[in-house]
């Protein structure tokens, strides 16, 4: 564990602020959950909490057939990082940060299709290999009781393959079929 050397006190109602510096280095934004554990030694331990995190295994078989159906690079991600891929070398995507570009997609809950080279493209990871250029790509945001909780993304990096409607309908279907897997 790393010391930060910051002190806070609890209120009347048993809340601690955690400072805006801690919040944005682990990209903690207002409203995410957070899961509370403790240790023997009465340490108290906050994590964030990613719902889609906990579909795990799940989730790396869906992408898997996701991928076996579209003949994509499938990957389904939380709010932050790629938690599942397939068609892809995993050390390449798996718990790689996300783009600000693809967080913006899924904080603003639209599906973006780019269906040729011709278009522009954005990064997937926020620290994407320089020579990676996406010819196509289809981003939908998994919402779980109307909250953004991560996305299924399809990206190919051949200049011949054209995404359109059938692949955006497929990551949509995919993404409302997660998000209602997080409701129940």
């Amino acid at each position: 564990m790393k010391a930060t050397g910051i002190v806070r006190r609890i209120d009347d109602l048993g809340r601690v602020v955690i400072p805006k510096e801690i919040r944005r280095t682990l990209k903690i934004r207002e409203g995410d959950p957070l899961e509370i554990f403790t240790d023997r030694e009465g340490e108290v331990i906050l994590k964030k909490y990613s719902p889609i995190g906990e579909l795990g295994d799940f989730a790396a078989q869906y992408a898997d057939s996701l991928h076996k159906t579209s003949g994509h690079v499938t990957c389904i991600s939380d709010r932050d990082t790629i938690i599942a891929v397939s068609g892809a070398a995993r050390k390449e995507f798996i718990e790689k940060s996300l783009s600000p570009d693809v967080e913006k997609v899924i904080e603003d809950k639209t599906t973006l299709v780019v269906k040729a080279p011709e278009e522009k493209s954005i990064n997937i990871l926020a620290e994407e290999a320089p020579d990676r250029h996406y010819s196509s790509q289809v981003i939908s945001p998994i919402i779980s009781e109307g909250d953004p909780i991560g996305a299924v993304i399809f990206v190919s990096t051949d200049p011949n393959i054209r995404m359109g409607e059938v692949e955006a309908k497929l990551a949509q279907t995919a993404a409302s079929f997660l998000g209602k897997q997080m409701e129940q």
